[in-house]
């Protein structure tokens, strides 16, 4: 069941009105009339900027109301929270996910929240009266999209042919690209306003488009800390093309030096001699999982002739070194931790990314996905 809040979670932090620990406390209250029964789920998580911050911060619980009255603390946290109410179907069986309040609440704030699940008046909100005020500016392109994510959670795909997935998926992007027209056009106008800080952050890959055009009234605001980790990320995505320029297919391949499972150092460049193939991973990644077979059968057929340089990414430690025991993996392994970050430095967007560089520190092929290909590649390159 987590795994499906969170991701109407992640819909509404998308789409809707509406990590330090130790922020300010916040606090929600009020009366809801039109419960199926008495218990209300709660779930909350920090808008934050941080691409790999997903489901660890997403925090759940349930709420008994007194007659539809309702009161509790959210976690603090100097980051606005977006917090989701839900009852339980009309059968009272499973929580009405469809059936929702959404509310973005900042730090230091309570929040009054009157009426229905499908009605509601919120009270004590400066940021939610203000989204009120503006969002019919671009509530047409938002209920397009939200039409069409509605109609993707129900469609089973399987069934669908390539084309008509492509389709699908370029509606999404055009009704998108509409959306965050609108957001950045206000931001433009209002480049002040607190609200447009949150705007930004819902611009995405538009990131670059949107948050220098915020002043400095909006960057002061009580989205500051939303703000800054913005910033870093921006400054990230902007290494990352840096870094994405020179590491391509062809071009030398940047060294490093990280500690392997024993502490001892590692450098790409003490591999000489030999084909290498630098494998971006984590244990928590699923398709990185779901390969092991084939990358372990690789491995015992070519390893006379390559070596493999597993490079574990956003594990802790013990996640790392317990991955690699539960798997049995056979090859050299590195823990990605320091300056450089090396999957920053390989311009790594996404996981499993393995890359195959020549005895000479050349890099020959890119691949990034679980994708036969690479396989096909190393049976062509070393046939």
């Amino acid at each position: 069941m987590k795994t499906k809040a969170y991701l109407y979670l992640a819909a509404a932090i998308a789409l809707g009105a509406c990590q330090a620990p130790g922020g300010e406390r916040m606090r929600l209250k009020g009366t809801l009339t039109d419960l199926p029964g008495d218990t209300l789920l709660v779930l909350s998580q920090p808008l934050t900027a941080q691409d790999d911050a997903g489901d660890a911060h997403l925090w759940q619980d349930t709420l008994v109301t007194q007659r539809g009255k309702f009161a509790l603390d959210l976690p603090s946290d100097t980051l606005p929270l977006q917090v989701i109410l839900c009852g339980k179907t009309a059968k009272g069986g499973d929580f009405d996910y469809d059936t929702r309040i959404s509310l973005l609440v900042l730090p230091g704030e309570t929040l009054t929240v009157d009426g229905s699940l499908t009605y509601y008046t919120v009270a004590g909100s400066d940021f939610q009266t203000a989204y009120d005020a503006v969002s019919p500016y671009w509530k047409a392109e938002e209920d397009s999209l939200r039409r069409l994510l509605r109609t993707a959670e129900t469609t089973d795909t399987d069934n669908l042919s390539s084309a008509e997935l492509l389709q699908a998926a370029s509606a999404l992007l055009t009704w998108w690209t509409k959306l965050t027209d609108k957001y950045i056009e206000w931001i433009r106008l209002h480049p002040d306003e607190p609200l447009s800080v949150y705007l930004a952050y819902k611009c995405d890959r538009r990131l670059d488009e949107a948050l220098p055009l915020l002043g400095d009234k909006a960057k002061n605001s009580a989205f500051a800390p939303l703000y800054r980790q913005l910033d870093r990320k921006l400054r990230q995505q902007q290494d990352a093309e840096k870094a994405a320029q020179g590491v391509a297919e062809g071009s030398p391949a940047p060294d490093f030096t990280l500690k392997d499972l024993q502490g001892r150092d590692i450098s790409l460049s003490s591999l000489r001699g030999k084909y290498v193939v630098l494998d971006f991973w984590g244990s928590w990644c699923g398709w990185c999982v779901k390969g092991i077979p084939d990358m372990k059968a690789c491995y015992a057929k070519y390893k006379d002739r390559m070596e493999i340089l597993g490079i574990d990414c956003r594990d802790t430690r013990k996640e790392w070194k317990a991955a690699v025991e539960q798997h049995a993996l056979p090859w050299l392994h590195v823990y990605n931790e320091g300056t450089p970050d090396v999957a920053r430095l390989y311009a790594v967007q996404g996981y499993p990314t393995k890359i195959v560089v020549d005895p000479e520190g050349t890099i020959l092929k890119i691949v990034r996905g679980e994708d036969p290909a690479f396989y096909a590649y190393l049976d062509e390159l070393f046939k």
